[in-house]
């Protein structure tokens, strides 16, 4: 199966998708989610996770308001999904802007996530290079982060996305670039932190490489059409939803190269 049948289960199947994420983006996670054809799930509290996340479809972690509450959530989920062979996807946002922050992205990296997903800056900071990211905006290219992401795919066993304008996926061997979306994208908060979302609807229903591909293709095609349709950032958080509801398999390869 090639990245693009991923949509076809995803819709079928409709896979439960247990996102830790930050305030900034439950809301618009959970309508990605839904509008693409699987289910989100909120569920944060530590209390609830042995229960919750070994019935999951997938598991993605994000960092973007990071508390001292939310650590052990995020931690004891991993672990969790690790054992019960759970799909897990990680995306350490501005995770270089503090040593607390940055103690909890190494701690999640050495749990090995299945998927990473970042900016250029976010790639690059996570590999031990000097990245130019301010906050959660980078401040490098994708290309830039191209060695970063491989030699992060490489040494955790995972596969590595970095978005942009093109975005960039890896798995230390095998490259991919995907093409499209709008400029409008980047100015509709947790837009970002949403595919991270879907990328794990996507890794419940297929290989972790293709799952990568298949989402942020997803995003691209569907931005791609919201851009053509909206007047601005508002209206185009209600065609992308509509795009990424009516966008079809055979679309997503045209993204890809």
């Amino acid at each position: 199966m090639v990245f693009q049948d991923l949509l076809t289960p995803l819709r079928s199947q409709n896979p439960l998708v247990h996102c830790i994420t930050n305030y900034v983006a439950m809301n618009v996670a959970a309508n990605v989610v839904l509008a693409s054809g699987a289910s989100p799930a909120m569920v944060h509290a530590k209390e609830e996770i042995a229960d919750f996340t070994p019935i999951v479809g997938a598991l993605t972690l994000n960092i973007g308001t990071l508390s001292t509450s939310w650590m052990p959530s995020m931690t004891l989920a991993a672990q969790l999904a690790n054992d019960s062979k759970v799909p897990w996807v990680f995306d350490p946002v501005a995770h270089f802007i503090s040593a607390f922050r940055k103690a909890a992205a190494q701690e999640l990296l050495e749990l090995r996530p299945t998927i990473i997903r970042g900016n250029a800056s976010e790639i690059m900071a996570l590999a031990g290079e000097t990245g130019a990211g301010k906050g959660a905006d980078s401040g490098d290219t994708v290309e830039a982060a191209a060695n970063a992401a491989r030699s992060l795919a490489e040494q955790f066993g995972a596969v590595v996305a970095v978005t942009g304008p093109i975005d960039f996926v890896t798995d230390g061997s095998r490259v991919a670039r995907v093409h499209g979306g709008s400029p409008i994208m980047p100015n509709v908060t947790a837009l970002g932190c949403a595919q991270t979302a879907l990328m794990g609807a996507y890794a419940a229903v297929g290989p972790a490489y293709d799952a990568a591909i298949g989402a942020l293709s997803h995003f691209k095609v569907a931005g791609l059409r919201a851009g053509s349709q909206a007047r601005g950032p508002g209206s185009f958080q209600m065609h992308f939803l509509d795009a990424l509801a009516s966008t079809q398999p055979a679309e997503l390869a045209e993204a890809v190269s």
